[in-house]
């Protein structure tokens, strides 16, 4: 597909974006953590009935604290979608994380990703307040878009996905007015 950043718009999310966005975070994962993740996590990943209430129900007026955006191309659809809300680590000072933020893979390396995560923080710094993290696989490439981003490495924590022993890096930016928007991503 061709086309600059320009000929996106981003807008917050609403429950009939739902199927689009069950559809992008399915097929991220994939593209994403193959070779990072078990591929039979990867495998069973389904765009399902329950997906899409999950996130019809993550989008509909009993969302809470929840703000996703998504970015939509001028000739039609979502291409992507950014997630966030409270910072669920209470051990860390932040007010605000960004729970996810996934492009699909035609329309990497035009801006849409910075678009959209600068949105998404932006709204969740108005309701949330001033600082934000995210956290990141530390073995997924996409990290070095937070750095770019601006966001500065302050936790690792270990964990496990589908089995398999994972870490995870914290980004965050102690004043999201602070998150770079420019450069490549």
């Amino acid at each position: 597909m061709t086309g600059a950043a320009t000929d996106i718009g981003v807008r917050e999310a609403d429950a009939e974006d739902a199927a689009a966005i069950a559809r992008i975070y399915a097929e991220s994962w994939r593209s994403t953590y193959a070779g990072i993740l078990p591929d039979d996590v990867l495998v069973n990943l389904k765009m399902g009935e329950r997906e899409i209430r999950r996130w019809q129900a993550i989008l509909g007026p009993y969302r809470g604290n929840h703000f996703v955006h998504v970015a939509e191309a001028a000739e039609g659809g979502v291409i992507g979608f950014a997630g966030a809300g409270p910072a669920r680590n209470a051990a860390l000072s932040y007010n605000a994380e960004v729970y996810t933020i996934y492009v699909e893979d035609d329309f990497h390396g035009r801006g849409i990703g910075r678009q959209l995560f600068a949105s998404t923080v932006a709204r969740a710094q108005e309701s949330r307040g001033p600082s934000v993290i995210v956290w990141c696989l530390s073995s997924n490439p996409a990290r070095f878009f937070y750095e770019r981003m601006g966001g500065v490495q302050v936790a690792r924590r270990p964990g496990t996905m589908g089995g398999l022993a994972i870490e995870e890096i914290g980004y965050a930016w102690a004043d999201a007015s602070d998150v770079v928007v420019w450069g490549s991503a």
